[in-house]
């Protein structure tokens, strides 16, 4: 096989995967999960259309009371919700009316108030998103800035990581290296004897969050941004890398806590 030569293959149209040979002793393959990629892109747009309406289904103490009140007691009138909490019924009108806007209960003339059977778990989904990117990070695969190509890419699918970062002496984040940007850097010839700098994002072109901001904040970031990865860095110092966050570990997050929230449905 020619130095040239490459040979691309599709598995049942789940993943894609390039080999490359060298004088016929060096073997690579080259995964881009290609429907992955498409999917992760829609859930995460979808996830971010979805915060938009955070602030708005987040219920107060107040009203979650009504909420458990008309579960209980359904069909109730608002009367009776007024004098279970001791509070005047043009108090809660507004209270009411939003519930019955946003469809966790349903009014019917003459009948009263019914739990529509949509607010605990949705509100649970949307909950589990203030939490703190620490949730989610995982330990950064690291490679240091006197590493060459064909090194960084084995390292890559030793780890099966998305992204290898790049460290200095210290231990200090130097730059960024993806799939795509070692794909396109496997098709040099001398990847034993090119540095990982030649084709690293480099600082402070990288885009980072830290492991207090919350999730919705860190996925917005990626959407914004166009990037599949975010390193996490301490706060006082934007080059001590503590974590990474990846559009992977969002997808599996998204789908673990929706299935969550599934059977709190079920269950309820």
């Amino acid at each position: 096989m020619s130095n040239n030569k490459y040979i691309f293959l599709f598995d049942n149209f789940d993943q894609c995967a390039i080999i490359y040979n060298k004088n016929d002793d060096y073997l690579i393959e080259f995964e881009a999960y290609v429907l992955h990629f498409f999917f992760h892109y829609f859930l995460i747009s979808l996830f971010l259309k979805l915060r938009k309406g955070y602030d708005s289904l987040k219920l107060s103490e107040r009203q979650k009371k009504i909420v458990e009140i008309v579960k209980i007691q359904q069909p109730v009138s608002g009367e009776r919700i007024s004098e279970l909490l001791d509070i005047s019924r043009a108090t809660l009108r507004s209270d009411l009316s939003f519930l019955t806007l946003v469809g966790i209960l349903k009014a019917t003339p003459k009948i009263g108030y019914t739990y529509s059977g949509s607010d605990l778990e949705t509100l649970f989904f949307f909950d589990t998103f203030q939490k703190d990117v620490a949730d989610i990070m995982t330990s950064p695969v690291l490679v240091t800035h006197d590493s060459y190509i064909q090194d960084a890419i084995i390292t890559l699918f030793m780890y099966d990581a998305d992204v290898l970062y790049v460290i200095d002496e210290d231990k200090l984040l130097l730059g960024i290296m993806s799939r795509k940007d070692l794909l396109r850097a496997s098709l040099n010839s001398n990847i034993d004897s090119t540095p990982v700098a030649v084709c690293m994002t480099r600082m402070p072109h990288i885009i980072t969050c830290n492991k207090d901001m919350n999730i919705l904040e860190a996925a917005a970031l990626l959407q914004d941004h166009s990037i599949d990865s975010l390193p996490v860095v301490e706060e006082k110092n934007d080059r001590k890398i503590v974590g990474s966050v990846t559009k992977s570990a969002l997808l599996d997050y998204i789908i673990q806590h929706a299935r969550s929230a599934e059977m709190k449905r079920e269950e309820g």
